[in-house]
């Protein structure tokens, strides 16, 4: 098992009033996954805005290949728990609605022609880019569909669905644009057995650096992400001076 502690420096105050949420804010509001954001639109209407919801994604049912994954999924990735001492060279770059996230063709998502995208290698990089990948789609019209197949069941995943439905998906988001959205600036692997993943992620923008955590399980032959118990899919933000301990993206972006 690997394991790392990092010391984390979390802003007080409303989190609307931190530097790194306001610099992040434009990147975050975007993929909807900010548990305060969520809850301060939660006065809404409560209506739950019609979606189309993809009809591909992991099955939820049936039974599963010898190695655990669903039929259909495949990486040349082979299983480990090696984290690796540099970013994967093989990245490519693909928007997510107004997200641009990293893929890589052996660690995955290797399905990507139908919404949600998944299957992701058994690997730390396989978790790292689930975190990314999985939580961008939640910004999307088929984001329920993203929520029932790639969130592990339980309390959490039952809130954000819940605060996530009082959020109106407009369908009008324009594509990413470098120069005015946060971007995936690196990574770093704080905790991994192969059954349980934490991500940090480092978020740029013009601003500066912040970063935030995420959970993941590797559950029915594919990673999941662990929402909080308050349905919050990743830690508070953070603002961190520079990209020192993390693992900074390359590849061509497209």
């Amino acid at each position: 098992m690997f394991t790392r502690r990092r010391r984390r420096t979390v802003q007080e105050g409303p989190y609307w009033k931190q530097r790194g949420w306001q610099m992040s804010a434009g990147f975050l509001a975007a993929v909807v996954v900010l548990a305060g954001i969520v809850a301060l639109t939660s006065g809404g209407d409560g209506t739950d805005h019609a979606e189309a919801a993809g009809s591909g994604g992991p099955p939820t049912g049936g039974a599963l290949a010898t190695d655990g994954r669903p039929p259909g999924c495949h990486t040349d990735e082979a299983p480990g728990n090696t984290v690796p001492a540099t970013a994967p060279r093989d990245i490519r770059w693909r928007a997510v609605g107004v997200v641009r996230v990293p893929v890589s063709a052996a660690a995955g998502p290797t399905v990507t022609d139908r919404a949600p995208w998944w299957c992701f290698a058994h690997t730390p990089v396989g978790s790292v880019l689930a975190a990314q990948v999985i939580t961008s789609q939640m910004s999307e019209a088929h984001w329920r569909t993203v929520a029932d197949r790639q969130l592990v069941p339980g309390r959490g995943r039952d809130r954000f669905v819940f605060h996530r439905s009082t959020v109106r998906t407009t369908g009008t988001e324009r594509r990413p644009d470098s120069a005015s959205v946060s971007s995936y600036a690196g990574f770093a692997v704080t905790r991994y057995d192969g059954r349980d993943s934490t991500v940090d992620l480092l978020i740029r923008s013009s601003q500066g650096y912040a970063a935030t955590s995420i959970d993941l399980r590797w559950s029915d032959g594919d990673w999941k992400v662990l929402p909080a118990g308050d349905g919050s899919l990743h830690s508070p933000v953070r603002s961190v001076q520079n990209a020192n301990g993390y693992l900074v993206w390359g590849g061509a972006r497209t």
